[in-house]
Order: structure tokens, then C-alpha cells, then sequence
């Protein structure tokens, strides 16, 4: 599926958003599920800077916002000492191995969380911090 055709069903979808639930399956789902990969792996962005100026996609913070309606809440685990918490967004770093983070280039320290859907430049360094869904971390 194109960016374009996951737009629009997002959009589409957005108008419809009551209806959009954790049931729902198919193609609106698989359009948010596209989104999010897209955001992860640094394709998309919600925001960016354009001519100087920051212009935000909608289509890709409606799909962020979409997630919450098809998602339930989970148990999450994962933390430091093996702390857990409930919430809808997995962890990016959720079954993650050293091969993994060394593929990825970037390094991540005690005490840094980053939900799934956000971005971590190659040569980034987390120091304790709290990376929220969506987010583009550059290098430098």
C-alpha cells in the first residue's frame, strides 16, 4: 500500500473514528499499522520543517490517535528491574537483542524509554528520557 492510499484510508477513517474500535480489523488497521512502521523506521515524520517553517501531517497524528482506539490496554513489561506497567503502546525496545541495537546504531542508557512508533537516529545517544510516541530523535 502506498503512503497516498494509507492517507486516505486514514483520513477516512478519522471521519468515522466512533465506529473505529479494538475490533476493527482490515484495511484501517493495517493503514495504521503501516503509519506507525513508517514513523518508526524514520520514513515519516508527523512534524516537519518545510521552507522554514514546521507543518505538521495530519494524517500521520491521526493515525497515532487512531492507535488508541484500536489498541487495548496491556500489561507492558520491560523496565528497569523489571518494571512493568499498563498502557496501550509497546515498548520500541520490546524483544530487542544486541544484534538488533547494534543494527540500529544508536545507544540507549539506564532509564531511557521509548514507545514504539518513534524514531531513533543512527548515532543518538538516550540518556534517561522519556520518548513518546510519534517522536523524531536526530543525531547531532
Amino acid at each position: 500500500m502506498s503512503f497516498a492510499a494509507i492517507e486516505k484510508t486514514i483520513d477516512a477513517a478519522w471521519e468515522a473514528r466512533d465506529g473505529v474500535t479494538l475490533q476493527t480489523r482490515g484495511e484501517i488497521r493495517d493503514a495504521v499499522e503501516a503509519a506507525l512502521e513508517a514513523l518508526d523506521g524514520g520514513k515519516l515524520r508527523v512534524a516537519e520543517k518545510k521552507d522554514g517553517a514546521w507543518t505538521v501531517n495530519q494524517w500521520l497524528k491521526k493515525a497515532v490517535l487512531l492507535s488508541f482506539r484500536l489498541n487495548d490496554m496491556a500489561v507492558m513489561s520491560g523496565g528497569a528491574n523489571g518494571s512493568t506497567w499498563f498502557d496501550k503502546v509497546p515498548m520500541k525496545f520490546e524483544g530487542w537483542d544486541d544484534a538488533r541495537f547494534r543494527t540500529a546504531g544508536f545507544r540507549a542508557l539506564p532509564g531511557c524509554v521509548v514507545r514504539r512508533s518513534a524514531y531513533i537516529a543512527p548515532g543518538a545517544v538516550l540518556l534517561p528520557c522519556f520518548v513518546n510516541l510519534g517522536a523524531f530523535v536526530d543525531s547531532g
